[in-house]
Order: structure tokens, then C-alpha cells, then sequence
């Protein structure tokens, strides 16, 4: 299950060392936690990390062909996530250590930042392959997050996107050595742990309107 610690200003969410795919419980465990992060006090960043192969293979699909009629509630809640990050008032990186797909892609899209293993690894949207439609508020905040042209590379394709290759693209900002992605994820955030506050939180808010409408709208998450 996920679990953070504190460095100095610096939160370390990790979301664990399996899949870490969106089971219910583990949903409710990192809004929990993500409570203890915005109601911390003065300088803050949010580092958000995973240990072993995988950063997040996304979505529980096998415990949502099981509980299909809570179909719409489990899709609003991961939404919900996705809307939280985006807009927390403090900096955020996402330090990608292993693969990265789905909506484990579209979590670290959430982030301000990206840091990407650049020697192993993949990020992926491989939902043209699956055969399951990105829902409108998830393509509101791929394309929010992405350039034209990456956006559509990647959600028509389910291109795999190498560290080097995520890095050309714009998906993520830097890649690095195995050993190093955390580190400099912290880097990061420690150097923009200042800026953390309301109005960092109003500038993301106003700055995403219409992808945080999209993920927030809870009658119709399915378009």
C-alpha cells in the first residue's frame, strides 16, 4: 500500500511496489495521505515515487470486471485523483522509476513535473490496444498536458515511450540514471518547495479550468 514520508519540505508519496493498480482501497489510502500533505504548513513539494518495476499500470481492471455496477463511482474517484494533483497548491513531480501506463501515465501527467529512468522502463497509453475509450475527462487532461502532436502519437498509437524517447516528446522533463530518478525528483521539488501556497493553487485551478471540469464532472464521468 502507498506510504509517505517527509524530507524537510518535501513529501515522498510512494505508491508502492507492485502494480500499483487503482484498487478502491488503495485510492482511498492516497487521498488520505494526500490529506496529510495539504494540510501541512509553510514550504512544501510533493515528490511522488514507487519502488520495483512499476510507477502504476493504472486502472484495477480485474477488480472492475468483478464490480461492474459500481463502474461510474470507481471512474469518478480516479478522476478525482487526477483533479487533485493537477491542482494542488505546491510543486509536484512524479519520479518514474519503472512503467508507466494507462492511467499510471495519466497520474504522472497530473504532475508538474516528470523525472523518467532513461535506461529502462516504459510510458505508455495503450488503451487504442485494449480496446477501452479514454473518457472525456481523461482526454481533456492528456491534451492539457501534452502537445498537439504527443497527444496524438500517443492516445492513437499506444506508442511505448523509452526515458530518451519521453524526454523528445514532452512528456517528461528529465531522465536519468536508475539510481538518480528519485534524487532528482527531490532536486526538484526542493527547489520549488517556496512556491507552495493559495496562489500557486488559484494559478493551476484557473490555468486547467476546462481539463478539471471534465474530470470533475460526476453525472456523466463516461461522456
Amino acid at each position: 500500500m502507498p506510504t509517505l514520508e517527509r524530507h524537510d519540505e518535501v513529501f515522498v508519496l510512494d505508491l508502492g511496489d507492485t502494480e500499483n493498480r487503482f484498487h478502491p482501497d488503495w485510492l482511498a489510502e492516497v487521498d488520505g495521505l494526500l490529506d496529510e500533505v495539504e494540510r501541512a504548513e509553510g514550504p512544501r513539494a510533493l515528490v511522488t515515487a514507487a519502488t520495483g518495476k512499476f510507477f502504476s499500470n493504472g486502472l484495477d481492471l480485474d477488480w472492475l470486471s468483478t464490480h461492474g455496477d459500481r463502474a461510474s463511482e470507481y471512474v469518478v474517484s480516479v478522476h478525482e485523483l487526477f483533479a487533485r494533483v493537477l491542482s494542488l497548491p505546491m510543486i509536484t513531480v512524479a519520479a518514474l522509476q519503472g512503467h508507466t501506463f494507462a492511467a499510471g501515465a495519466m497520474l504522472s501527467l497530473a504532475h508538474d513535473f516528470r523525472v523518467m529512468r532513461a535506461d529502462r522502463g516504459f510510458w505508455c497509453l495503450p488503451e487504442a490496444d485494449i480496446n477501452i475509450p479514454f473518457t472525456p475527462g481523461m482526454s481533456a487532461l492528456i491534451q492539457a498536458r501534452l502537445s498537439p502532436q504527443t497527444a496524438h502519437e500517443s492516445m492513437t498509437t499506444a506508442r511505448r515511450y523509452g526515458g530518451q524517447d519521453a524526454l523528445a516528446a514532452g512528456i517528461v522533463d528529465r531522465a536519468a540514471g536508475e539510481e538518480a530518478v528519485r534524487e532528482t525528483a527531490l532536486e526538484i521539488a526542493r527547489s520549488l518547495a517556496a512556491k507552495a501556497g493559495p496562489t500557486l493553487g488559484t494559478i493551476k485551478s484557473r490555468m486547467y479550468v476546462p481539463a478539471l471540469n471534465a474530470l470533475r464532472d460526476k453525472d456523466n464521468p463516461f461522456g
